[in-house]
């Protein structure tokens, strides 16, 4: 059911009747098909790394001749040291660890298995050969006996000196060094900070000391985000009308006094102005005037779309209302976002351990120095790029899911006359019709945003490339691109999500929902403005509000710790976690009003209070559209029709 139908679905398309929550079937299963032949290659990548011994060599580790430590190999051809028996050679250890190749983004150092990694540092090569008898573990090549790692044979056969202390538990069974400071080429500016070891020490200890501090501050915000979607619905038309008039006010006042400084320097110029630099003061003055100008354009066109859109700010306020009440029916969508995080970490988990074990996938290869590199050759080595776009897409499904699940709990709720007839879990019953019906249009709305996305990552991995060597034309051009795409990307997810939202209305596919979708938001282009402005603005300001509370809160709590003197670090960590907090509870709260501002309009067009077409939307809304009808009567435009055209205004006071 893609998005070129026939003639004649298209004529039933055209004739249909809105008839919410009835009349379920299967949509867009042609991609639902393809997504899960995707999915399957993706099981194919994963399974064929592992067959290939991939997972084998990443978890085990292997040697410079293809020698899986922890078990016994099969000899390789044409390859020495090969085949050899590592039961007891559990652990891989690098000869010169920080041997880096930066462009290639791997250890040069020959690798050996051994029995035990160092603990501690061995400073000559009479601590290796000590450490080789005492504890079994020879650090130096297979062909070496201990008592030979003094003598010239073992010239470049053994440990560079003097040999790290590895940590106490090996890193996938290798012998990784306790001392980072080999490491610097990778991060110097990060290796000068931590060399710093009073900066260090003591932003650890506050972390530590102060852990309990931590967790409570986190708990705090949780609870200021809950309390806050409480107060949003009981105060929405203050903070609404506060917002407004402050925005107005600011706006004005910035505007008087870009004018006042600029009046001040022409009339005294004498005061303000150094002798010696006429010209800079000039341009001053023409750069105030251009500012002035500028602000009172500005504020000109704020207060025109004010005037606009004062009238459709009421409906912002009733919607705000109505998802409070929302949430009091179905408190669990709080806790959607959790569920998506974990789904993500789940799948993210997951592609990075088949990343891992593709890099260490494929045939056995000789390279310039003698050693051995397991490489893919053919289509194959091209497997990460698939692997890559399955990142994106299956992240975007996670998320799509979400956004439908909640869809469809919300279009519950509206279109449910009694209240008291709501299923017992609408969002598992909202789950059971996405899992049943709507994977395929889900799987269509986030292959649509892959399709952005991957271009988009592209121009800006080359503008990273070449930072520095293109030519300002070509840095434009690129810039220019990746705004664009970033844009268009965000309006597909808008759009996708009013989709999703036409399709658990009605049960359609995913391009006529978002042919809907997009008439009815054209439709109301002015309410759209009004709530993605006004009601987004608003939900960002009680993201700030939480976040400044809880630092205000952890500030207070942290200076009467005396245990240590720096807690910038575990300010920051309670910062970060409560807006974290404050986003996945607004964002679904800004998702709830989305929908039911579509369910709104959609009831509102097909339906206009008579017998037999009573509106499904709660008494809230049901008085803003009585007022509107009222204010328009008494302005003579025909109330009746002018609401079903989705054009109701609120009545003057």
């Amino acid at each position: 059911m893609g998005c070129c139908s026939s003639a004649s679905s298209a004529a039933q398309s055209s004739k249909r009747e809105w008839k919410p929550l009835e009349d379920r079937s299967c949509t867009d299963i042609p991609w639902l098909l393809l997504f899960i032949l995707f999915c399957i290659g993706m099981g194919f990548i994963c399974g064929f790394s592992v067959a290939t011994g991939a997972a084998a060599r990443l978890v085990s580790g292997y040697d410079s001749y293809g020698n899986i430590c922890g078990q016994k190999n099969a000899e390789l051809e044409a390859i020495p040291n090969s085949g050899m028996d590592h039961t007891h050679r559990k652990y891989v250890f690098f000869l010169d660890p920080c041997n880096l190749d930066l462009i290639n983004r791997k250890i040069k150092s020959v690798a050996l298995c051994v029995a035990a990694c160092p603990r501690q540092e061995l400073k000559t090569i009479s601590d290796v050969q000590k450490f080789a008898e005492i504890n079994g573990s020879a650090l130096c090549s297979y062909d070496l006996k201990p008592s030979e790692y003094a003598s010239s044979k073992a010239k470049g056969l053994c440990p560079k000196l003097p040999v790290p202390a590895s940590a106490p538990i090996p890193f996938f069974h290798r012998c990784a060094p306790v001392n980072i400071s080999c490491y610097a080429k990778f991060a110097e500016a990060l290796i000068t900070f931590v060399s710093d070891n009073s900066v260090l020490h003591r932003l650890i200890s506050g972390v530590m000391t102060s852990k309990e501090i931590i967790l409570g501050l986190c708990l705090l915000s949780l609870v200021l985000s809950m309390i806050l979607m409480v107060i949003i619905r009981y105060i929405s038309r203050i903070l609404v009308w506060i917002l407004t008039f402050l925005l107005i006010l600011g706006s004005l006042a910035g505007t008087g006094v870009l004018w006042w400084l600029y009046a001040k320097q022409r009339k005294s110029p004498k005061e303000t102005v150094i002798p010696e630099q006429p010209q800079v003061a000039e341009a001053n003055l023409r750069a105030l005037l251009i500012y002035a100008i500028s602000a009172t354009v500005f504020t000109v066109i704020l207060f025109l779309v004010m005037l606009v859109m004062r009238k459709r700010v009421a409906l912002t306020i009733a919607l705000f209302h109505v998802a409070g009440k929302v949430f009091i029916h179905l408190p669990l969508l709080v806790f959607q976002p959790f569920w998506t995080f974990f789904a993500l970490v789940l799948f993210w988990v997951y592609w990075i351990m088949t990343l891992l074990f593709l890099g260490t996938a494929g045939s056995a290869v000789q390279n310039e120095q003698g050693f051995v590199e397991f490489k893919m050759s053919g289509p194959l080595q091209y497997m990460w790029w698939y692997h890559v776009v399955g990142l994106i897409w299956i992240s975007e499904f996670i998320l799509a899911c979400q956004q439908m699940t909640v869809a469809g709990a919300v279009v519950t709720y509206y279109f449910t006359r009694d209240k008291r007839n709501l299923p017992f879990t609408p969002i598992l019953a909202s789950v059971n019709r996405l899992i049943r019906y709507h994977l395929g249009t889900v799987a269509k709305g986030s292959f649509i945003i892959t399709l952005v996305k991957i271009p988009r990552m592209i121009l800006m991995y080359i503008h990273s490339q070449l930072k520095g060597k293109e030519n300002a034309c070509a840095r434009c051009v690129l810039k220019s691109c990746i705004c664009c795409l970033w844009c268009l990307e965000k309006c597909l997810n808008y759009l996708n999500q009013n989709a999703y939202t036409a399709t658990a209305i009605n049960s359609t596919n995913f391009c006529t929902s978002a042919k809907d979708a997009f008439v009815i938001l054209v439709e109301n282009a002015l309410r759209v403005a009004a709530i993605n402005t006004v009601g987004d603005f608003m939900l960002f300001l009680g993201k700030v509000l939480i976040v400044c509370s809880t630092g205000l809160a952890g500030v207070m709590l942290l200076n009467y710790q005396q245990d240590y003197t720096v807690w910038v670090l575990p300010l920051i960590i309670v910062c970060l976690f409560a807006f974290l907090v404050a986003h996945c509870f607004l964002s679904i709260y800004e998702m709830v009003v989305d929908v039911l501002f579509l369910c709104f309009a959609i009831d509102t067009k097909y339906n206009d209070g008579s017998p037999g077409r009573e509106f499904y939307m709660d008494k809230v809304l049901m008085e803003f559209v009585e007022n509107s009808r009222k204010a328009m009567k008494e302005a003579g435009k025909g109330g009746v029709a002018d609401a079903r055209e989705l054009k109701p205004m609120l009545r003057r006071r």
